[in-house]
């Protein structure tokens, strides 16, 4: 078998201009995860989401259908919303007050008899629309308002993440989270990706999987990646399982998927994670997430939870501990996995500053690495460049 080496240079996790270059070239080209059907439960509800370099804004109209647009007032070019809210009728831009219906529609300007005295053609200045659609439960948003639809863009991959309806599940709310990793975002994926580290890394942590039975793959630039219960997890499933079932029997394994360019799903028999890759700077990334359970009674969880006590109270552990340990804040003494993933990561963030660096080839458990690389070039082609 050729070896694999690593397709991108150290300035694709360093370089300001690179960074630049992805947020124009890939950010502002694909699809965004902009939150769950449930944000936007009725008319007049709204969030914003940044996609590479567009501010985009999802609002659900009077007559309940979602609609997108661009966040800029068409008069100077403010952002007309923020963050997440509800408007009852029309959108106003709080520097001139312009104001647009739900529809995008510009409906009024203050005062535009005696500052406007040629007129304002309204019809020709309602907000500049994008994509909105939505795909197993999920909101997204892309800049371009004639952008191919989620079932092109994931129609492949698709059948190969899992069975699990999260539209059918409910919000954990007690585990929406937001923090920040100090590595380039690439670092973050190729983590998240990275087979060969579960055994390793994580030794300790997460081997109520079978890492060594795992199967995985690409759909164009979309990764996907099952692995079943390892013998002891299994051997009384039902019991050990930590909630409810979130699948339907005889369904067993852990499906976590990276679907380009940075949306994490890590589903289980009994949950449905998100984890969502945001790029900030060079050496600088945020992760969001979100987690739905099933949809059964507060009894139902009460049962399961005493029921699969005995399993994890004897589970896991620190990958270091005693001598081994660095100090008491020690991410490897941690027993948490997601703390070894951001030590990791920025570990490895910081060693790209050394002259002395030098990328080894890649084992068969980092192939995906080498193909997430490739599709990242793919979009980074400067034929490719609208600008």
């Amino acid at each position: 078998m050729t070896k694999m080496y690593h397709q991108l240079p150290v300035d694709a996790y360093t370089s300001q201009d690179w960074f630049e270059r992805e947020q124009r070239l890939i950010f502002s080209r694909t699809w965004s995860f902009a939150g769950l059907v449930e944000d936007i439960p009725e008319p007049g509800h709204f969030l914003t989401v940044q996609a590479g370099l567009n501010n985009i804004f999802i609002v659900m109209g009077r007559d309940h259908r979602l609609r997108a647009f661009h966040n800029i007032c068409r008069h100077r070019g403010t952002q007309l919303i923020r963050a997440v809210g509800k408007t009852q009728k029309a959108l106003t831009c709080p520097y001139h007050d312009w104001t647009y219906d739900l529809e995008g529609n510009l409906i009024s300007v203050p005062d535009e008899a005696s500052e406007f005295p040629q007129g304002v053609d309204k019809s020709c200045l309602g907000l500049k629309p994008a994509s909105v659609d939505v795909w197993r439960g999920m909101l997204f948003v892309h800049p371009d308002p004639a952008a191919p639809t989620l079932a092109e863009w994931f129609g492949e991959v698709d059948p190969l993440l899992g069975p699990h309806r999260p539209e059918e599940l409910i919000e954990y709310p007690d585990t929406r989270n937001a923090y920040e990793i100090k590595a380039n975002w690439k670092i973050v994926v190729e983590n998240y990706i990275d087979v060969y580290h579960l055994s390793h890394l994580h030794s300790n942590t997460l081997y109520m999987y079978d890492h060594a039975k795992a199967e995985y793959g690409w759909k164009g630039p979309h990764y996907h990646f099952w692995e079943p219960p390892s013998a002891e997890y299994a051997e009384n499933l039902e019991t050990n399982l930590p909630t409810p079932r979130a699948i339907p029997e005889p369904h067993v394994g852990a499906w976590v998927p990276m679907l380009f360019p940075g949306i994490g799903i890590g589903a289980s028999e009994d949950s449905w994670n998100l984890f969502i890759v945001k790029p900030l700077a060079p050496d600088l990334t945020r992760i969001e997430t979100r987690t739905k359970l099933a949809n059964v009674s507060d009894w139902a969880y009460q049962k399961q939870q005493w029921k699969s006590a005995g399993f994890w109270k004897n589970f896991g552990g620190p990958k270091y501990q005693g001598a081994d340990a660095s100090g008491a804040d020690d991410p490897m003494t941690s027993g948490d996995f997601t703390s070894e993933d951001i030590f990791a990561c920025e570990q490895q963030q910081k060693s790209l500053k050394s002259p002395f660096l030098e990328i080894g080839p890649a084992a068969v458990g980092e192939s995906p690495i080498v193909q997430h690389q490739r599709a990242v070039l793919d979009f980074m082609q400067p034929a490719k460049d609208p600008t």
